[in-house]
């Protein structure tokens, strides 16, 4: 059987109190009990794995992350709700942590930077029952992110992925959408 989604991320970080309250209060992760010294597992509120973040002190943490290195470039969690990327905008601005917000059709994203500079997104994905459609009046790979817009076109409630329909994209191909 493929792999099937990314289970969970593991940073070294310069400071794992600060990052681990960081990752708490932006995006709502909750320590889990136990770990061991200079390391902490942090859950996201609506998962069951046994953690789906681990922050891990840096060897070195004088050394600060560089975007555009080798290396990873960003991370990406899911939400269910329009709502929830709302909230989670104004939290992430009101934090001096969001950098960007895009709309890539089949994704709305908004991009942050934790304390240390590791950049992260978090998006909604548009429902498998309107996705084709979304990409069809795409006109760049890349657009401004108008939430409001996007809450009255889907209404803030309306559940997004995951994607079920494993044929979206074989059909994107075969339309000769997809170059």
């Amino acid at each position: 059987m493929p792999i099937q989604r990314l289970n969970h991320a593991v940073l070294f970080v310069s400071d794992v109190e600060r990052s681990a309250a960081f990752y708490g209060r932006v995006l709502g992760f909750r320590r889990l009990p136990g770990g061991f010294p200079g390391a902490v597992f942090l859950q996201a509120e609506g998962s069951a794995n046994d953690h789906d973040l681990g922050l891990f002190q840096s060897p070195d943490p004088a050394t600060p992350h560089r975007t555009g290195r080798v290396g990873l470039y960003h991370l990406a969690w899911e939400v269910d709700t329009l709502a929830e990327l709302q909230r989670i905008s104004e939290t992430l601005r009101a934090a001096g942590a969001l950098t960007g917000a895009s709309d890539h059709a089949s994704t709305k994203a908004l991009y942050a930077a934790d304390p240390d500079g590791i950049e992260f997104e978090v998006c909604w994905l548009v429902p498998d029952t309107a996705i084709e459609a979304e990409l069809q009046s795409m006109t760049s790979p890349t657009a401004p992110l108008d939430l409001p817009a996007l809450i009255a076109k889907y209404g803030a409630d309306t559940p997004g992925g995951p994607r079920t329909d494993h044929e979206v994209w074989r059909r994107r191909f075969a339309a000769g959408d997809a170059d």
